[in-house]
């Protein structure tokens, strides 16, 4: 919301304690700041996360004692993506991302 945005911008978990219908609002929030700027969002939200494309989308995974990150790939989803939310395939561990 500010008039001149940084040129990053930095969010843990901003769905904390927001409705879920101001979680859309926030999805859209960010979508219409990032063409100004680089946002950087870590979430737990199956809801947030469902209101982006997955090439918006980074899981990032421990495997073998080190932090992976991965890019998640739109043409790879599109099958699940036509009866599944990003955040359902989130949820069924399709696109990694999990604590453990």
């Amino acid at each position: 919301m500010q008039p001149s945005p940084p040129r990053v911008i930095i969010i843990d978990e901003p769905e904390l304690g927001l409705h879920p219908v101001a979680v859309y609002k926030l999805a859209g929030m960010i979508r219409s700041v990032s063409y100004n700027c680089q946002i950087i969002v870590a979430t737990q939200s199956v809801h947030l996360v469902s209101q982006f494309d997955p090439n918006d989308v980074l899981t990032v995974d421990r495997v073998n004692f080190q932090t992976v990150f991965n890019r998640l790939n739109s043409e790879e989803l599109d099958d699940w993506l036509s009866d599944f939310s990003l955040g359902d395939l989130w949820q069924k561990n399709i696109i990694k991302g999990q604590p453990y």
